[in-house]
């Protein structure tokens, strides 16, 4: 994965795929959801005509972070529905700050990258987030399901903790992870995780699928995306429970 750029969720989608979570890439030891609150979420966009080519050279490269014996889990979706359309999203979560510092060797990891997937896509973004279990239903590290729903919410200036009490006053009851961007992008933002398996549950779960009126005077913009999990695309996942 690109080295941590302390600047501007991810995602970047390729094609779509409905895999099921059951067939899952070569696993390796997951974050303890316990581990710590935070997260890097960044995106790559193909370059037009060599979807193929980025899927087969990402693949390679999630084999060097395998033989580099990587103990960090990586998510890989693809953007279904969205603007980003096509966009791949690479993730990983339940991070102690002091597990930032400790990712496979860096340098190695550029030159892998240079061979196996900038000559096929781009990098569009990398963001670090941190978890807020008061907002949440989960732990902070979302279960592999077939589809996510990706909210990102950008508010005015100084109006975070008035934000965040009013999403905490209306608790969700399935799985709905709340993050606060700490680096990599326009601030205030927070995104939102809905893990799903399938889009009709998406669409179906309206206690947590609008964001509380309460909030609606906070927020700038709000984007609503919603992805496919890629299970070869990513890395050490363990199968959903059904």
């Amino acid at each position: 994965m690109k080295p941590l750029l302390f600047i501007a969720a991810g995602a970047v989608i390729v094609a779509s795929s409905t895999s099921s979570t059951r067939s899952l890439a070569p696993t390796a030891p997951q974050n303890d959801p316990a581990d710590g609150p935070f997260a890097r979420i960044a995106f790559l966009r193909p370059h037009d005509g060599k979807t193929v080519d980025f899927e087969a050279g990402y693949v390679r490269h999630l084999d060097f972070h395998r033989q580099a014996k990587d103990t960090w889990t990586w998510y890989g979706w693809t953007i279904w529905a969205g603007e980003r359309q096509r966009w791949f999203v690479y993730a990983t979560f339940g991070h102690s700050a002091a597990s930032l510092d400790n990712p496979v060797p860096p340098a190695e990891d550029e030159r892998d990258n240079i061979s196996n997937v900038t000559p096929h896509a781009e990098f569009a973004g990398n963001g670090l987030y941190e978890f807020l279990p008061a907002l949440s239903s989960g732990t902070g590290v979302p279960t592999a399901r077939a589809r996510i729903e990706l909210t990102t919410v950008d508010l005015d200036t100084g109006v975070e903790k008035k934000f965040e009490a009013a999403v905490a006053a209306a608790p969700p009851q399935a799985e709905t992870l709340w993050y606060r961007m700490v680096a990599g992008g326009p601030a205030p933002r927070y995104v939102r995780l809905r893990p799903r398996a399938s889009v009709s549950a998406i669409l179906n779960d309206r206690t947590t699928l609008s964001l509380p009126d309460s909030v609606s005077s906070f927020v700038r913009k709000t984007t609503i995306e919603i992805l496919n999990l890629r299970p070869t695309m990513s890395y050490g996942l363990l199968p959903a429970r059904q």
